[in-house]
């Protein structure tokens, strides 16, 4: 694998059994092959039960791949050379209660054989980083959960990993703390780290990565930029303004498949449809210039990443 590589996935598939008698079995992965360059921040998506989880387990040796291939900064995934290349941030994580943001960082440290002198060296910029600044001598048995994400997100940064696999890091955390991670995500990533970043909130992933993969089912779906998987639905809504009677417009969108219409002004409306085909768009404007109804603008209203999410999962469903 060349260094530009941080993260390759080969055909990999993981099949959990369970029972002693009657051992059932169930597929979590199938199949899967993923490539994740250097100093990018990349988004897994998917819905509950699509195998972004085992996934993750695998990349960080917690469990072992059925079949295939996984690969991690050039060393096999799981092993301790790549686990020590690597920060954490696990979805739901706990830190005990009687210690301090400060004592926190020292107790993760210490787990990845850093010397406490450069812990504490290193501690008051992280800490500052994700917006604790002057919060590391208050037990964290008093943070909030956005103020533990933040924490998490520090340790996960504190031995200045070169790659950082994030589980639902803004989960908790409000808008504008939102922001300031994306804002330490994109620092880091420029600085040559690369990000890889489990979460449900599309808007963030649309928002900060530079690539997403969808997975469903244990299979990946979609790889590619977020502007990429937003045009991968070709009938993105027919958005119009229109110049007319609302009752005339109306009375010729109600033979399509479905409309919404907004009245911007005195006889002046903004409409979006499903337009599938060119000849259906084609036979809109000549009724709506039959019905004396002037078009002022008509375009394709580019999709969000979650419509294309829905389009993608809902297809493999």
């Amino acid at each position: 694998m060349g260094l530009e590589s941080v993260i390759q996935v080969s055909e990999m598939s993981k099949i959990y059994r369970s029972g002693l008698i009657r051992r059932r079995r169930f597929q979590a992965l199938r199949n899967v092959s993923l490539d994740v360059p250097k100093g990018r921040i990349f988004g897994l998506l998917g819905p509950n039960g699509a195998g972004k989880t085992t996934l993750i387990k695998i990349l960080l040796g917690i469990v072992r791949p059925t079949s295939g291939k996984a690969s991690v900064l050039g060393f096999s995934a799981g092993s301790l050379a790549a686990r020590r290349r690597i920060g954490y941030l696990p979805e739901n994580h706990r830190i005990p209660g009687h210690l301090t943001g400060n004592s926190a960082l020292e107790y993760y440290g210490a787990l990845s054989n850093m010397a406490l002198s450069e812990i504490r060296r290193l501690r008051p910029d992280l800490l500052k980083m994700v917006g604790l600044q002057g919060r590391g001598r208050e037990a964290v048995s008093g943070y909030s959960k956005g103020m533990l994400q933040r924490l998490g997100l520090a340790q996960a940064m504190l031995h200045n990993p070169e790659l950082i696999i994030l589980d639902e890091p803004t989960d908790g955390v409000d808008p504008v703390g939102r922001k300031e991670i994306r804002d330490v995500l994109r620092d880091l990533a420029a600085r040559g780290t690369t990000i890889f970043l489990n979460s449900h909130l599309l808007q963030e992933i649309e928002l900060i990565c530079d690539s997403v993969a969808i997975m469903t089912n244990g299979e990946v779906r979609r790889t590619g930029s977020v502007q990429e998987l937003k045009q991968v639905i070709t009938d993105a809504p027919l958005r119009l303004q229109l110049s007319g009677e609302q009752a005339d417009i109306i009375n010729i969108m109600k033979h399509r498949d479905g409309f919404v219409i907004r009245c911007l002004a005195d006889r002046t409306f903004e409409v979006e449809t499903r337009i599938t085909s060119q000849q259906m768009q084609d036979q809109l404007v000549d009724d709506l210039r039959t019905a004396n109804i002037s078009i002022s603008q008509m375009n394709r209203r580019e999709l969000t990443l979650e419509e294309a999410f829905i389009e993608i999962v809902g297809a493999h469903s």
